[in-house]
């Protein structure tokens, strides 16, 4: 019986740190968000002459809920003034995004753009 409780608080500490891998597996591979934001050609900034992404955005950005997180991201070109993107990220930043029409994006991201 003693030496159970000696290995009690190595097994404790065996199945938090598992507990935290799996947290972190989660959030690094499988944690999406979907945010929106509207291009802003004065916020981009030329970053590279030979590499295939040449510019990087820095915009606010909006999820469902009208919550504003501000993001950087790369492209190849510059995109269209005032085009709606839809920005799919991860924990560690955009992954993904492609344009979408003023009417796809959820009613309080519209009434953030109708207001500005």
């Amino acid at each position: 019986m003693e030496q159970l409780k000696e290995k009690i608080p190595m097994i404790f500490t065996v199945i938090l740190a598992v507990l935290i891998c799996l947290g972190a597996v989660y959030f690094f591979e499988y944690y999406n968000a979907i945010y929106y934001t509207k291009i802003d050609n004065s916020r981009i900034e030329k970053i590279s002459v030979t590499d295939d992404m040449r510019y990087e955005y820095t915009l606010d950005c909006y999820n469902e809920k009208g919550k504003k997180k501000e993001f950087k991201f790369k492209t190849s070109r510059e995109l269209r003034e005032d085009a709606y993107l839809m920005l799919e990220t991860n924990f560690f930043g955009v992954h993904a995004w492609k344009e979408v029409q003023f009417n796809e994006l959820p009613d309080k991201v519209k009434n953030i753009y109708s207001n500005n």
